[in-house]
């Protein structure tokens, strides 16, 4: 097959200009999960959750907190004020505790569990069809040879991100 000089030139000219697109287009996706209109909603207001439950871990409610806070901070543009923010956040720990699951034949409990449940407010300043009322909850099992301080701040740490994740799921997300 004879090379005509249209061949030859396309052989030079082709890998140009795939090289010249690839480095002058670029796509970039940014998947922040949230479809927040910040023209709107600039700041989001968290207050403290108390612990209301009848088995009290001092430092879960500051882990609570501090969890929460910390994923508008990292996944969102909104700015965490303290009070009157467009989106406000509120709530209650109710449930912090320990239960006996998978009895052996010996009826010694082979794993415990240790269930967290929180109550949450949701109140969207700038649409209250959006407003809500839920309670969250998260468990972890663990072994019952293990003392449940052990493995407490450990198993506390994982349920809280759990809970964060869920209320910012259901505020923000809007999936």
């Amino acid at each position: 097959m004879k090379k005509t000089r249209f061949t030859s030139i396309g052989y030079l000219i082709i890998p140009l200009l795939i090289a010249v697109m690839g480095v002058s287009c670029s796509v970039s996706y940014k998947f922040s999960g949230t479809s927040i209109d910040y023209s709107r909603t600039k700041t989001i207001y968290v207050r403290d959750f108390t612990n209301q439950a009848q088995m009290v871990y001092a430092p879960l409610t500051d882990v609570l907190n501090e969890t929460v806070k910390d994923i508008y901070a990292r996944q969102t543009r909104l700015s965490l004020v303290n009070r009157n923010g467009d989106l406000e956040i509120e709530g209650e720990i109710t449930n912090y505790d320990i239960s006996s699951m998978s009895i052996q034949a010996d009826a010694i409990a082979a794993e415990t569990r240790l269930t967290i449940r929180v109550k949450v407010r949701f109140t969207n300043n700038k649409n209250h069809d959006e407003d809500f009322e839920r309670t969250y909850t998260s468990f972890r099992n663990f072994s019952s040879n293990l003392m449940l301080n052990d493995v407490q701040d450990e198993l506390i740490t994982e349920m809280t991100k759990e809970i964060a994740e869920l209320i910012f799921n259901d505020t923000v997300a809007n999936w």
